[in-house]
């Protein structure tokens, strides 16, 4: 191996030391910290700071190299087989540690017991392990998920009903077509057993804490909630509104969700005889980015999820570190590991989620689609953060139009359709346009549409107030027609706002 590649890889797994400590707990709370987490690598004989390569020499090297492996393996419980090797640079020693990640978590240093002696990576640090962080160690080490421990509440039928009617109604309302109602059914008892929400146990039934969490009984997980905000600029310094919605958790989604639409930009643009509203950013990227927030969240962790809009950027925050067994790399992949399996069950039956794991790569592809930067996914350490990027909007004179068919419009000092001289609001308002795809001319025009045209044809210069003072024309009809008269193909602007004209195209 050269030095390049010794000093390569994931630095934040990575520690580097130019001797080694008399005393081996000074670097035995990294090994444990390295087994508790993805696996790691000490170096030793390289100066930490300038990775000058220090080195030992050829007497003392394997004397070193055995301390070290027998300091490792007498210090930590349960026992850890580091890998351990050297390597020569121009006469100079180093020692090469890689620890494995572990499979019996949590590791810990034996002198100093469980409780203390426990320890975990933190964004490229050691730190000692909380309660909740060794909890989820063990939960992670046994295979079991949380949210399908049982709780003390005791269940009767009347209210397992009431929660799987609710979960129905719920289903229902996010159906989005007639057939997908029809062939929904009702989720029962017997389901609820089999994903681990409820509990049966001596002929009684338990909630489960993901029972809880879906019935908005969140006495008992205080951090159970979503807070959304809107910041001024692209920084947190400032806050314009603020909200915190705490509730059933797939409510808080919708509300959530709902408070996202409220503060985001919205247009609209015709198509045909239709209009459709059109949002800046891709919606259903929007929803789950919640969704995959409150279904893979830890519930042990502390800290609120956090919606936070930004004017470059949409931010969601979820707290909890990272599966030790997923990277960043594999999450783009559509690789996913369930944290809390009984909700991402009945959430699956709510189709708020959809296929495992492809929720990140659909987000991908649709923020591709409109034209947007790569969403960037973040592990913070603690918690994960995916970051949704804006841009800003494109206007037209009838408003936002959707980002995918304007991702590479040019604009000039005349056409920007950023500015306030396109507001309809305006009564002398004249609509500019760019060239319409004239292969779509072939429509049946309505009566007032044929006075429109009529009247331009008379008066090319003419404004919308002017159309609807000379044709009787209501005004918001006159705004809604000259649009679609320019999509298909039968009107055209030529020259800026307040000086050009208009040219029917028969």
């Amino acid at each position: 191996m050269t030095v390049e590649e010794i000093l390569t890889g994931e630095k934040d797994n990575v520690e580097y030391k130019v001797d080694i400590p008399p005393k081996s707990e000074t670097y035995m709370r990294t090994v444990v910290a390295f087994a508790n987490g993805k696996g790691g690598r000490l170096v030793f004989g390289i100066e930490n700071d300038t990775w000058k390569v220090v080195g030992f020499e050829k007497e003392q090297v394997f004397r070193k190299m055995d301390a070290v492996t027998n300091a490792i393996y007498d210090s930590c419980e349960p026992k850890i087989t580091p890998s351990v090797g050297i390597q020569d640079f121009d006469g100079k020693y180093i020692i090469i540690v890689d620890i494995p990640a572990g499979m019996q978590c949590p590791y810990y240093i034996k002198s100093q017991g469980i409780l203390e002696g426990t320890y975990i990576r933190v964004a490229g640090t050691t730190r000692k392990a909380a309660r909740y962080q060794m909890k989820e160690l063990i939960l992670s080490a046994e295979n079991r998920s949380y949210d399908q421990e049982k709780t003390d509440r005791e269940l009767s039928d009347e209210e397992i009903e009431t929660f799987c009617e609710r979960l129905y109604q719920h289903a229902l309302e996010l159906c989005t077509s007639e057939e997908g109602k029809k062939s929904l059914k009702r989720i029962g008892k017997n389901q609820l057993l089999s994903f681990k929400v409820i509990i049966k146990e001596n002929d009684k039934y338990y909630a489960a804490n993901s029972y809880q969490l879906l019935d908005g009984k969140l006495e008992d997980y205080p951090d159970a909630a979503i807070q959304c905000a809107v910041f001024k600029r692209t920084t947190r310094n400032y806050f314009i509104t603020k909200k915190e919605y705490k509730d059933c958790i797939d409510v808080e989604i919708e509300q959530a969700y709902a408070f996202v639409l409220e503060h985001i930009d919205m247009g609209a643009r015709i198509e045909g005889l239709a209009r459709q509203d059109i949002y800046e950013l891709p919606i259903r990227s929007i929803r789950e980015m919640i969704t995959n927030s409150v279904c893979h969240r830890s519930y042990l962790s502390p800290g609120k999820i956090q919606v936070a809009i930004f004017d470059d950027r949409i931010e969601v925050t979820t707290p909890g570190m990272l599966d030790k067994d997923i990277s960043i790399e594999q999450m783009k992949t559509g690789m996913s590991k369930i944290r809390n399996r009984g909700i991402a069950e009945v959430f699956s039956y709510m189709n708020l989620i959809e296929a495992w794991g492809s929720g990140i790569p659909k987000i991908m592809d649709e923020a591709k689609e409109y034209g947007l930067r790569e969403p960037e996914l973040l592990d913070r350490g603690s918690d994960f953060r995916m970051n949704l990027f804006r841009k800003k909007p494109v206007f037209d004179q009838y408003g936002v139009v959707d980002p995918r068919l304007v991702a590479h419009a040019k604009e000039t000092d005349e056409t920007n359709l950023g500015t306030d001289e396109t507001n309809l609001g305006t009564d002398e308002t004249n609509l500019e346009t760019n060239e319409t795809d004239e292969s779509v001319t072939k429509v049946q025009l309505s009566r007032e549409e044929e006075c429109l045209l009529e009247a331009i044809r008379k008066k090319p210069e003419i404004t919308q107030k002017q159309l609807h003072e000379s044709t009787g024309i209501s005004l918001a009809t006159v705004k809604r027609s000259l649009p679609k008269l320019q999509q298909i193909g039968k009107l055209k602007r030529i020259g800026n706002r307040r000086s050009g004209k208009w040219e029917v195209k028969d």
